[in-house]
């Protein structure tokens, strides 16, 4: 990303994602219809993949975060794992990562008990083995992104 005036607009939305071509005019030094062409310019390059709100967990119901570590309970076994569990839709986020586990799972859920009926849910959709770290409080998350 070496355009300044990009960086200066992805920032911004990175930010805000609300901000109003407007706004971002404003902040870049553009007019509103260059800041639209650059916009789509960064959609269509798949710099920019998608608007969405930000939920809060608690108020809709999922107050409970957790990260669960999961290997496969036979190493010789098919590595699909985030195939076989893409329909549990608590899991927020599937990552592969290095170390003894093969994929780390990010979770919210409503209760214990139903971090409980996941985990079980988890095992045996993909017959991985589980390890559970229950998040006590966050501090950040959905920081921007800033190029």
């Amino acid at each position: 990303m070496e355009d300044p005036v990009d960086r200066a607009i992805l920032a911004e939305m990175s930010r805000d994602g609300r901000a109003t071509l407007a706004q971002l005019s404003e902040t870049v030094g553009l007019s509103v219809s260059a800041v639209q062409a650059r916009l789509r310019r960064l959609e269509t390059r798949g710099v920019i993949t998608g608007y969405r709100a930000l939920l809060d967990p608690e108020q809709v119901g999922t107050p409970l975060s957790a990260f669960i570590e999961i290997t496969p309970l036979d190493p010789a076994q098919p590595d699909i794992a985030p195939e076989q569990l893409e329909h549990l839709t608590a899991i927020e986020a599937c990552h592969s990562i290095a170390g003894d586990a093969s994929y780390m799972l990010f979770v919210r859920v409503a209760s214990p008990r139903a971090l409980e009926d996941l985990v079980r849910d988890i095992r045996l959709a993909a017959s991985v083995n589980t390890r559970t770290t229950v998040v006590l409080q966050t501090y950040y998350e959905n920081r921007p992104v800033l190029p």
